[in-house]
């Protein structure tokens, strides 16, 4: 389930990287859920590593388009986690085409 205001970003296109603590999982295709709203997103690139590997100048606001600088991002992904430790994953996120 996703928050609403993370799923609003995705289906605007304004939040293309998602990241989540853990390995990598498989498949091409991301599903985000809020309330009876389903989103299917495609996987383009998946990164995985520390929190401060992923997270860069160059693209924390693709991650938290609200956000204005990557403490931000941190921030935001610590109250998610409770910690930034650890190993996490970063997927890069494309509109889906249904037809192909």
């Amino acid at each position: 389930m996703a928050k609403k205001e993370v799923f609003d970003w995705l289906s605007q296109g304004l939040k293309t990287i998602d990241i989540r603590k853990g390995n990598p999982r498989n498949g091409d295709i991301a599903v985000f859920v809020c309330g009876s709203r389903r989103l299917l997103l495609k996987v383009v690139k998946i990164q995985s590593g520390g929190l401060m590997d992923l997270v860069r100048p160059d693209n924390y606001c693709k991650i938290i388009p609200t956000a204005v600088s990557v403490d931000d991002v941190v921030v935001y992904l610590r109250r998610i986690y409770g910690s930034v430790d650890g190993f996490f994953t970063a997927y890069t996120l494309a509109p889906y085409n249904h037809s192909s």
